[in-house]
């Protein structure tokens, strides 16, 4: 009876496709809504989180690297830093190798407030993931990177093997 079940998944109507993306959108409210609240009350907003995110993730990642991760402006990534820069959360190093590198670092600060944003959403997604189950948890990373376009996939796949 399971095989049948999951047989129909292949075949979803638009309707089925319509609830599947409003549950997206509903759930992406769901896991941005303490660290909004959080970066709200610090004058903050979801940039400077992905920002803090991905520094954290790659420590002394580069500007350009983390314009390719982000897929924004230039002028808007600046303004973020810039921001998080004078704010004492980001430590921007020249490079050694290449001086007109800069290698973004977070400073304590910084490392506290990703921890406190990324606390947040670590335990929503566990209490869904232990509510969902083993094989609903590998369900979903398999369709969120069947979603995602092939240089993210690329970026996702480095990260969770460590590169830089």
């Amino acid at each position: 009876m399971a095989d049948d079940h999951s047989d129909n998944l292949l075949f979803l109507t638009d309707e089925q496709l319509r609830r599947a993306i409003e549950a997206m959108f509903f759930a992406y409210r769901g896991f941005t809504a303490d660290p909004d609240r959080i970066l709200s009350g610090k004058g903050y907003g979801r940039a400077h989180h992905r920002a803090l995110h991905f520094i954290h993730r790659t420590p002394g990642t580069t500007v350009n690297n983390l314009l390719a991760i982000l897929g924004v402006t230039k002028q808007s990534l600046n303004r973020v830093l810039r921001t998080l820069v004078e704010d004492g959360l980001v430590d921007s190093r020249v490079g050694q190798r290449d001086r007109r590198e800069r290698h973004l670092h977070l400073t304590e600060a910084g490392e506290a407030l990703e921890r406190e944003l990324s606390d947040a959403q670590r335990n929503r997604m566990r209490g869904a993931f232990r509510a969902a189950g083993p094989q609903a948890v590998a369900g979903f990373r398999q369709v969120l990177e069947q979603m995602m376009d092939p240089e993210m996939r690329h970026h996702f796949t480095a990260a969770r093997d460590g590169e830089r």
